[in-house]
């Protein structure tokens, strides 16, 4: 048994990605994520739990929701046991997160939006995300397959497709999830 808390519980995960004393190691985690596409140099969290417009509708709680110093939007999930619609699960997440964008401007309606970004830990692996640890997921015109938007990005983390092992060479992003996959039995950080 390792010294270490599980990431995969809530209050595991929300210690180490989700308060205030953790928001450096959450920056250096996205960053390594997003290496040579963005750089957060800080963020903000945002209220995890979003209310329903409407009574019919429904209100979600984010495991984390926060905000960059440049106005995007990201969530980061954690998802333990398969969802048969996790896909849409998580469409809703980040569509929720765009709509509540919507403000009514000085001149009129402000359609003008900051993009949102979805993290989602699953610790399954699903073949309708696709074969491989990481997918990364944007809006594309079909047939070029040239970016339509960059408003929404959703990026699915299949850990048990995740194989290396500490003695492989790893990146400093394969690192993090090493550690995250093993993190409750180390007794030790590796590297």
């Amino acid at each position: 048994m390792g010294k270490y808390m599980n990431p995969f519980t809530d209050e595991g995960f929300k210690r180490i990605f989700g308060q205030d004393f953790s928001k450096p190691l959450l920056i250096d985690f996205l960053n390594n994520l997003l290496e040579g596409e963005r750089v957060i140099t800080d963020l903000r969290f945002l209220d995890k739990e979003q209310l329903p417009e409407f009574k019919e509708n429904r209100g979600l709680i984010y495991d984390v929701y926060c905000e960059t110093e440049t106005g995007e939007h990201i969530i980061v999930e954690m998802q333990n046991k398969p969802q048969e619609y996790f896909k849409d699960r998580a469409l809703l997440y980040l569509s929720k997160a765009i709509v509540s964008q919507s403000r009514r401007g000085k001149e009129g309606d402000s359609y003008e939006l900051s993009a949102v970004y979805g993290v989602f830990f699953m610790n399954f692996s699903d073949r309708r995300i696709g074969p491989s640890f990481r997918a990364d997921v944007s809006l594309a015109e079909l047939h070029s397959r040239e970016p339509f938007s960059d408003k929404l990005r959703m990026i699915f983390l299949q850990l048990p497709l995740f194989t290396k092992s500490e003695a492989e060479r790893c990146s400093y992003f394969e690192r993090w999830i090493y550690i995250l996959k093993h993190m409750e039995a180390l007794n030790r950080m590796p590297w």
